[in-house]
């Protein structure tokens, strides 16, 4: 996991990865979407390669590459864990936020009332 995670690490990768999201296409489409030279995105392309999160294969002579969904599967089932806690911290964020408005809300009202008499 933790040369995936040094692997999206670099925001040319995860540009890559999102556009794979999509569908299977070649180097050539996906070297448009960086500005660096396609020898760069070729070796991107063999980091993700090598960590497991695509696959190539040749038609013709392109070389199309698709996205393996399963290692980030294994990650989000890592990940969940934390997800779970940072829900229940919000939630609590939530609460104590709609209670400071409820009593600020009160206390505006109050004044009101107090400023009529």
């Amino acid at each position: 996991m933790d040369t995936m995670l040094q692997a999206i690490s670099d925001e040319s990768r995860r540009t890559l990865l999102a556009r794979l999201r999509l569908g299977p296409t070649n180097v050539t489409e996906l070297a448009a979407l960086l500005p660096i030279a396609r020898p760069g995105v070729s070796r991107h392309l063999r980091v993700l390669r090598e960590v497991g999160l695509v696959d190539v294969h040749s038609e013709a002579q392109h070389r199309i590459y698709s996205l393996r969904p399963e290692p980030l599967q294994e990650l989000d089932e890592w990940l969940e864990e934390y997800r779970a806690l940072w829900e229940h911290r919000l939630d609590a964020l939530h609460t104590e936020v709609a209670r400071g408005k409820k009593e600020k809300s009160l206390a505006v009202n109050e004044k009101k009332g107090n400023s009529d008499a």
